[in-house]
């Protein structure tokens, strides 16, 4: 095989947002006591009959709606057979041949070519989750399984991809924007450690120039974005490597393993036949009329692309500093509190997208549990633009703000770190370095000008970084005139 490349397509599931499940009046809260948000539809109690959840249909409409797809007008659930002890019923009611939405794309920036790629999306379904698995162990050996049946029921949505992903690195930013989009619409939170967003992708070599895709395998168990692209960096080695030994890639389900690094084995692929898939016969087939389409197309909200090309024209932000703002709705709803009471625009996107993001990352929480809040991180930076704080001083306090939640303004005050702007004090300390500093002072004079950079370093040392590094500077090169 000359030159193969892998084809990937991906499943994603996610959990929409609605105030109860998909065809029952159980509420759609995440977590809580085990089983105690069921009914006798979500544990399979015989006679216990379904009702289609308005709120659901919509939330799929407008989905498919931004995501280019054609909406039908005709649609219909099914039921798709398989026995395992998180499905009560033996069935999960779901869609198989009229999904809601099909035909559709989105377009993802790749950052690398400077230039965009059409992701084509096969279809949008609406189906019901399962229920959860708890395994325990004792000893280190598996000892039992706890069911909670809480999430049986809950509304999902699968958007399943075209094999047009060609690495890694695509698959990210296609889910990225899939995220983005969904959070914006308000239909899902997309949150991958909580499994309210669930990937599964399908993975094959193919031969450059060739039409035909090799045996694909499905990997499945991937609950980050960093898991998803080391998950399937490995199988495309992995498939590669059989292929260059002459060996057979077998079609089945694999599962990545976080600790070891590995997809392993789980089971074979199903096909659609495995699941004896036939239409429900306790629900109704769904007309949707044009009127309903379009009443939820003129509610859809401003999304990603339109809210990046409005930072860029209102608040004036490069294209990338834009698109990082936007890509995570809560962080752009962040910038525009800000923004409302300082119009240092490109200042703030830099405090934001630097310490705000590092300190949140280290702290591995998201932007909606800030302990630094919009009006609190602009009282800092008005500190900095009165050149009472430095820029240094100021990553400081920030710092503290974000372990104790106390404002810029108490902890400079009782830290003593406001920045010296007296010149009579600096322009002592200057003459000391200078009286230190001979050789350094000489290369100066000699035309050597970065030479009088260290002059600066060690006077911001003395002072503790409370000096103004301009005025330090001026008043250098004034007082080394005079020698």
């Amino acid at each position: 095989m000359s030159n193969p490349y892998p084809i990937i397509g991906l499943e994603v599931h996610i959990q929409l947002k609605t105030e109860t499940k998909a065809f029952c009046r159980c509420q759609n809260v995440y977590g809580g006591i085990p089983n105690t948000r069921v009914c006798q539809l979500c544990l399979g109690m015989p006679g216990a009959l379904p009702v289609i959840n308005e709120e659901v249909v919509n939330s799929a409409i407008m989905a498919g709606l931004s995501f280019n797809c054609s909406i039908r007008k005709v649609t219909k659930f099914d039921r798709k057979n398989y026995m395992y002890p998180d499905l009560p019923k033996g069935y999960q009611i779901s869609q198989h041949d009229q999904p809601l939405a099909v035909n559709g794309f989105l377009e993802i920036e790749m950052e690398e070519q400077l230039e965009s790629k059409k992701i084509r999306i096969n279809r949008i379904h609406m189906e019901e989750d399962a229920g959860k698995l708890i395994h325990l162990e004792r000893d280190g050996a598996a000892a039992c399984s706890l069911i909670d049946y809480n999430r049986s029921g809950i509304p999902l949505l699968e958007i399943v991809t075209e094999p047009d992903i060609q690495s890694s690195q695509e698959a990210i930013y296609f889910l990225q924007k899939l995220r983005s989009i969904v959070q914006y619409l308000g239909v899902c939170d997309g949150n991958l450690e909580k499994g309210s967003m669930r990937c599964d992708a399908n993975i094959s070599i193919r031969e450059e120039n060739s039409d035909r895709l090799g045996t694909k395998t499905e990997i499945k168990n991937m609950n980050s974005f960093k898991a998803i692209k080391e998950a399937l960096d490995y199988e495309v080695m992995r498939q590669r490597k059989l292929i260059e030994q002459g060996e057979k890639v077998s079609q089945e389900t694999r599962r990545w393993d976080e600790v070891s690094g590995k997809t392993i084995f789980m089971r074979s692929k199903e096909k659609a036949q495995d699941y004896r898939y036939f239409p429900e016969p306790d629900l109704l087939p769904l007309a949707i009329e044009q009127s309903w389409i379009d009443a939820i197309k003129k509610n859809i909200p401003e999304l990603p692309a339109e809210r990046k090309e409005r930072f860029m024209v209102d608040y004036h932000l490069s294209g990338y500093d834009a698109n990082r703002l936007v890509e995570v709705k809560p962080l752009g709803d962040y910038f525009e509190k800000a923004a409302k009471s300082y119009n240092n625009y490109k200042k703030l996107a830099n405090w934001i997208l630097g310490e705000l993001l590092h300190h949140l990352g280290e702290e591995n929480i998201g932007i909606e549990e800030s302990p630094v809040s919009p009006s609190a991180l602009i009282e800092l930076l008005k500190l900095i633009d009165q050149d009472i704080i430095s820029v240094k001083i100021a990553k400081n306090i920030f710092e503290q703000m974000f372990k104790t939640s106390q404002s810029a303004v108490v902890l400079v005050q009782n830290s003593g770190f406001t920045q010296i702007s007296n010149e009579k004090e600096i322009d002592g300390i200057i003459k000391m370095v200078l009286k230190d500093n001979p050789d350094t002072v000489q290369d100066f004079v000699s035309g050597k000008e970065k030479a009088i950079h260290f002059l600066v370093g060690q006077v911001m040392r003395h002072t503790k970084g409370r000096a103004q590094p301009d005025m330090v500077l001026n008043l250098i090169k004034e007082r080394i005139t005079k020698i």
